[in-house]
């Protein structure tokens, strides 16, 4: 009889615990791991894409706890219909410990239906709910690439060990860039930022730490392969505790998704100057556009 209870009581405890395996998710909140990747465990507040941590379109917008390799290694929200990221969010804790690695792309099988919650291979097919390689000019005429190619959100070049870098080579975590933009003031905006919190986002235990979430504009209409948005603008933001300074700080950048002159640069701008910026393009219900918990500072 004891055993019969015991093995109920298992099973009952094991209803109550949150899905340690699901990928593709309701709430961020679901995967106390997923959690981790957002400032005091709080979402961007979106209106009318996402609200206190709730989707309000859950047919269109995918929450994804990214897994690679059996870890959950960032976050990404997902719009299928556009076929691009709305953001995705990570903990920066140093710099890489090894070079660009030449992995295969990957895509989220959860979005078509399949079981698996690791991100797999991408295959050579026209996926319905995200973007493939088919949709970046496999197999096609180059001209289709409209002068863009892989941008990364979460960029490989913020992740510290090898395998977290893998894991920012999923379509899940990429939008079509202009190429010049992507290899030009972006990806110097990426180099400066990077050492910007290696050296200033020191925690209480002596590590660098920093939240950052990277997101997008996206177009009314401009698309690449007829499926892919491209988006307007890519913006991004941290927010982390300076020890030396003994206060939060944060900064952010934007840049709008076009051909750029060699040169350009992106100046830096306020947690709250991103913010106004954003409540021109999110409209809807659910009150003002917020990226971090009130702890961040808005002006300089």
């Amino acid at each position: 009889m004891m055993g019969v209870l015991n093995h109920l009581s298992t099973l009952l405890l094991l209803s109550l615990l949150p899905p340690a395996l699901s990928h593709v998710v309701k709430k961020f909140s679901d995967v106390p791991q997923c959690k981790n990747f957002f400032m005091q465990g709080t979402t961007p507040n979106l209106p009318g894409i996402l609200v206190d941590g709730t989707v309000q379109d859950q047919n269109r917008y995918k929450p994804i706890c990214q897994k690679y390799k059996t870890i959950y290694r960032f976050a990404t929200l997902y719009d299928t219909f556009n076929r691009i990221p709305v953001f995705s969010a990570y903990t920066f804790t140093g710099p890489p410990t090894d070079t660009r690695p030449d992995e295969p792309w990957m895509i989220e099988p959860q979005l078509e239906g399949e079981i698996n919650p690791d991100m797999v291979n991408i295959g050579g097919v026209q996926y319905k709910n995200q973007a493939g390689n088919y949709d970046y000019g496999h197999g096609q005429d180059p001209t289709d690439y409209k002068g863009v190619n892989k941008g990364h959100l979460f960029p490989n070049s913020h992740a510290h060990d090898l395998e977290t870098q893998e894991s920012t080579f999923t379509l899940t975590n990429i939008v079509p860039q202009d190429i010049t933009f992507n290899g030009g003031s972006w990806n110097e905006m990426e180099k400066n930022v990077r050492e910007k919190l290696e050296k200033d986002c020191i925690n209480n235990n002596r590590k660098i730490e920093a939240y950052v979430v990277t997101g997008t504009v996206p177009s009314k209409s401009n698309k690449l392969n007829n499926r892919v948005n491209i988006p307007d603008l890519l913006w991004t933001a941290f927010c982390c505790y300076n020890n030396n300074l003994g206060k939060w700080m944060a900064q952010a950048h934007w840049g709008r998704n076009e051909k750029e002159d060699k040169g350009k640069k992106l100046k830096p701008e306020t947690l709250g100057a991103l913010e106004d910026m954003l409540n021109k393009h999110h409209q809807g219900k659910g009150g003002l556009v917020k990226v971090f918990p009130k702890d961040c500072p808005r002006g300089p």
